[in-house]
């Protein structure tokens, strides 16, 4: 994956009322960590994966988190919620 955006139809939401952070897509709804709503929200198919894990990293001084990022991008994109923007 070059440039991740989410898949069409799917949209990140944070709910006040549970106070979590979802990724609903057509067929329901996706719990997530403020780490990956982090990421996620970066996915925006104009970045590419180096671009987000560098905006992470100067966001959290400077830690290394491109195998994370990367996991949790190949992740999504197994599940088709991710789509590569470049393709």
């Amino acid at each position: 994956m070059t440039r991740p955006r989410l898949a069409t139809g799917a949209r990140l939401r944070y709910d006040e009322v549970r106070e979590e952070h979802l990724l609903l897509v057509p067929e329901g709804a996706v719990r997530l960590n403020p780490s990956a709503a982090a990421v996620l929200e970066l996915c925006d198919g104009e970045r590419s994966v180096d671009d987000i894990v560098g905006v992470l990293a100067a966001r959290y001084a400077g830690v290394d988190l491109g195998d994370d990022v990367r996991e949790l991008l190949d992740g999504m994109a197994d599940r088709g919620l991710l789509v590569d923007a470049a393709a």
